[in-house]
């Protein structure tokens, strides 16, 4: 079972925690045991799993992304602009493999998954598939 969600984001970069909406996509399709793997269709956004709990971790995480990978700096060659953005997706990564166990998601008290824009805001898309077993 696959199914394209699409999610617009609002900010030039954003984390959107997006688990609540994979829970309920698992309960619709009736998922029992196995593993989804979820992915960004974009070279300039991500998907990644980190704490769900405090706001600050969001921000954090894209102020240090944004120290290490500055949005201007002078030696980028790429046309776009965007090299950045492309640099942090690659960082993060582009997809996530998650186990389903009883049709929910094994995931830590603090964890959520994240989509990850870094070039927006955008009309975005990402992929799941669930591997039943």
């Amino acid at each position: 079972m696959e199914k394209t969600f699409h999610i617009r984001t609002s900010k030039h970069s954003q984390m959107t925690d997006i688990t609540s909406e994979l829970e309920r996509w698992l309960r619709e399709v009736g998922a029992a045991d196995g593993i989804l793997v979820v992915s960004s269709l974009h070279t300039t956004a991500g998907i990644t799993v980190n704490e769900n709990a405090d706001p600050d971790v969001k921000t954090d995480m894209l102020m240090r992304l944004d120290e290490i990978f500055p949005w201007n700096h002078p030696d980028d060659r790429h046309l776009e602009g965007n090299t950045a953005a492309h640099l942090k997706t690659s960082t993060v990564g582009h997809s996530q493999t998650l186990i389903v166990s009883n049709g929910n998601l094994v995931l830590g008290t603090w964890q959520g998954v994240y989509f990850c824009e870094f070039d927006g805001p955008r009309s975005r898309k990402y992929h799941v598939k669930l591997i039943q077993g």
